[in-house]
């Protein structure tokens, strides 16, 4: 996939941290054609992770969460072409036809469309959206109308006790919010870690003050007369909820709509190679968009994170400049609630041993999760240094003594492979 003539234009679809990465990773790479980001929100590519905590407690503003400010494009010459879709992508044709009807010609294409807040699906869902107190949290303006009802003693309901979820709860608890947090499944975090880890994250949140509630599931919303705010959430068992704001958080979809429509291949995200090239040679695809293979995982993946988009992002930039390098990072995520920073790598799903380093009741410890005696996750809470030896650890793929892992008087660093040199540049 080289770009032989510098002159044809590339347009990266998505104005989020992958799409961000991909245009001045091409720069890096060299490309010096006409290079534009089309974005459909109105500001410049910006970090999402702030917003449930930092950005959502009134801490920061939201130029300080842009990736670059706008002479940074400027002197790139990157385009940035803000508030605006694009609608259909013609491959035949190579053009790209936008939500004002402009049609654009592409040589090549690269696609961050990211993914989109999952809906609810009970029957008042539709109306709670047309509400002025009812959120899903994914954009800045989700966060500006979300936060300008922090007031101290109003009740907020949290739906969804995942990443999210907490994190809206540990930054409204700030605000002197009453919350509550609703999680239909029999633990907070089930699909990523292990019951320890909930039972500890669940025992932080209920001693900071949330109303805490598992094994429960929403059934039905209350309005005003007027029909333009929810006053209550109804879940099972008649438990009737009194709310004045209600922010959910029960997942993402990947936005793959207008790459399915063009016929690309797409099976739980964008279907890309190790190259993060699509089914079309010209058309690369990068970031929560993609379904990947993992050397790591020996399996596709689609993986919702910023280091995933950042290193995904330099891949298809590198497929992009024709000089190709195969995508094999190891998954890595992080969490801030409170004053507990989460860092977690490698997917522990399919774990047979649990081992615990140091106690969650010093709120400074480390999971370490094995299969088949094979390292292959790490949760860190307030662990930094040891986090950063443990991605080694897991990004090695063998087997440690359990018993080693959770003594803490032998140096987590002993155990892990040396640091290759980097190769001599010829």
């Amino acid at each position: 996939m080289s770009t032989e003539t510098h002159t044809d234009p590339i347009y990266v679809v998505g104005g989020g941290h992958a799409g961000g990465e991909i245009a001045f990773a091409l720069r890096q790479q060299g490309y010096t054609g006409p290079l534009t980001i089309i974005a459909e929100e109105g500001h410049l590519p910006y970090q999402r992770p702030p917003l449930s905590k930092a950005y959502l407690k009134g801490e920061c503003e939201a130029s300080s969460l842009y990736l670059r400010q706008q002479a940074a494009y400027e002197k790139a010459n990157i385009d940035v072409l803000l508030s605006r879709r694009v609608e259909r992508i013609d491959r035949a044709a190579k053009q790209l036809v936008l939500d004002d009807g402009r049609e654009l010609k592409y040589s090549k294409l690269a696609l961050a469309t990211g993914g989109r807040a999952r809906r609810m699906t009970i029957e008042a869902a539709a109306r709670a959206e047309r509400a002025n107190n009812f959120h899903y949290l994914r954009s800045i303006d989700d966060v500006i109308a979300i936060r300008s009802r922090f007031e101290s003693g109003k009740r907020l309901v949290v739906i969804g006790g995942g990443y999210v979820g907490l994190e809206v709860a540990a930054s409204a608890i700030t605000r002197d919010v009453n919350v509550t947090v609703l999680e239909a499944l029999p633990r907070v975090l089930a699909r990523v870690t292990a019951p320890q880890m909930s039972e500890f994250y669940e025992r932080v949140h209920r001693n900071a003050g949330v109303d805490l509630r598992t094994n429960i599931e929403v059934t039905g919303l209350d309005f005003n007369e007027a029909g333009d705010a929810v006053t209550a959430v109804h879940c099972t068992g008649g438990v009737v909820i009194p709310a004045d704001v209600v922010v959910v958080g029960i997942g993402l979809l990947p936005n793959t709509e207008v790459a399915q429509a063009a016929g690309l291949d797409v099976d739980n995200g964008i279907v890309v190679n190790e190259y993060a090239v699509t089914s079309d040679p010209d058309i690369v695809a990068a970031g929560d968009c993609t379904n990947h293979p993992s050397t790591f995982c020996g399996r596709r993946i689609r993986l919702e994170s910023v280091p995933n988009a950042v290193e995904q992002a330099r891949v298809a930039a590198a497929s992009l400049a024709g000089k190709p390098k195969a995508y094999d990072s190891v998954p890595w995520f992080w969490s801030d609630q409170y004053d507990l920073k989460l860092q977690m790598t490698g997917l522990s799903q399919g774990y047979d041993q649990f081992v615990l380093r140091g106690s969650p009741d010093n709120k400074s410890f480390a999971a370490f999760y094995l299969k088949a005696g094979k390292l292959i996750a790490c949760d860190a809470v307030n662990r930094a240094q040891e986090f950063m030896v443990a991605k080694r650890l897991v990004a090695a793929c063998q087997a440690f003594d359990p018993a080693v892992l959770a003594d803490e008087s032998v140096p987590l660093k002993t155990l892990a492979p040396p640091v290759q040199a980097a190769a001599p540049q010829s």
